[in-house]
């Protein structure tokens, strides 16, 4: 997944600014209690970003 496809997703599904927050803000402990910006920074595939900020706010599992 590339980035720009990722960011399109967070901001269709939790809005411009609340995705913007969740995105420095939430602690994703799959990814080893990073932010999503972190995890991205630290060479995690967006793809794999998107589907542990799904999880955590029970996204249904048709729009991963």
């Amino acid at each position: 997944m590339r980035l720009t496809e990722f960011r399109e997703l967070v901001e269709v599904q939790f809005g411009a600014v609340r995705g913007s927050s969740l995105l420095v803000d939430h602690v994703l402990t799959r990814l080893g209690g990073r932010t999503a910006v972190q995890a991205i920074e630290a060479g995690v595939d967006p793809r794999e970003v998107w589907r542990a900020l799904c999880a955590d706010f029970d996204v249904p599992r048709d729009q991963w």
